[in-house]
């Protein structure tokens, strides 16, 4: 034998066997986490689908069998006793218990952050407790206030427990946008001889207004789809939430699933039109650079 016929079979046999293509491995959390992922939203959607398709239901007394398509219930959404009415109250109570919390919230925020004053610690804390404590507690505790001092239960006694549990929500929110603002830019401002309310109103409150609006939007959304804390402070006074669990003894009206499908697909139209303008505001930003 040769030596270059030596130094061949060392090397063949000292080269490793290729492999002959990737071995399928079997994973658990492969298909697991896709199965569990389908199985939520299925569940999730469900209700959705349900409050959809029953508010075309041709309904006379009930709304729980169905008994026929038809469009009446949204071409005449408010023949249903009350379902208006209580709706509107719903959007009157949210926006306005929303305007109060935002700027509380915000002032609140901006002060924890901002500035250096004794029980700042403790007011921390204690804005963190409607937040943790049990709406029923919450509530009976406002009821039990409100009946102490003599105030009749109405649209004014929701907004003001509205606005109460809605302000921590503003505060959380709004405080991590103003911890991560840069001071530099106030500076700046204050260097090019703005006055106070010159740079809060042309750098602070722009760099604030995404906290903010996702504040409010938080806000109203809590409040609107409130019914623990509301059926406690509401007296006579009817909001949605409180219509239809009401109603739901004898089946939910057709009109209200009608207004509760409105609501969602116009949140639904609302965060992909805010998607789209953000994808396409970023694209301009690409060109642009």
């Amino acid at each position: 034998m040769t030596v270059q016929e030596g130094l061949a079979i060392a090397s063949a046999v000292d080269t490793p066997k290729k492999s002959r293509g990737p071995r399928m491995r079997f994973s658990l959390g492969s298909w697991l986490l896709p199965v569990y992922t389908a199985l939520a939203l299925v569940f999730l959607l469900i209700p959705i689908a349900y409050t959809f398709i029953f508010s075309f239901n041709d309904s006379i007394k009930s709304n729980i069998s169905w008994r026929g398509f038809t469009l009446n219930n949204w071409i005449n959404v408010c023949n249903a006793q009350d379902v208006c009415s209580a709706f509107g109250n719903s959007i009157l109570i949210g926006i306005t218990a929303t305007v109060i919390a935002t700027t509380l919230g915000t002032m609140i925020a901006i002060a924890l952050v901002r500035y250096r004053f004794r029980f700042r610690s403790a007011i921390s804390l204690l804005l963190f407790l409607p937040m943790a404590t049990p709406e029923v507690v919450l509530g009976a505790g406002l009821a039990a206030e409100f009946l102490g001092a003599g105030v009749e239960k109405g649209l004014v006694t929701i907004i003001i427990a509205h606005t109460m549990f809605c302000i921590s929500f503003v505060v959380v929110t709004v405080k991590a946008r103003v911890s991560s603002l840069d001071p530099a830019l106030e500076e700046a401002g204050r260097d090019l001889y703005g006055s106070p309310a010159q740079v809060f109103w042309r750098i602070t409150f722009p760099l604030l207004l995404p906290g903010i609006i996702a504040a409010a939007l938080l806000s109203f959304a809590l409040s609107f789809d409130d019914f623990i804390i509301t059926n406690f402070n509401s007296g006579s006074a009817t909001t949605f939430p409180k219509f239809v669990y009401i109603a739901a003894s004898r089946g939910i009206p057709a009109e209200a699933n009608v207004i509760a499908s409105a609501v969602f697909l116009i949140a639904i139209v609302l965060v992909v039109s805010q998607q789209i303008s953000a994808a396409a505001r970023r694209k301009r930003l690409e060109r642009v650079g």
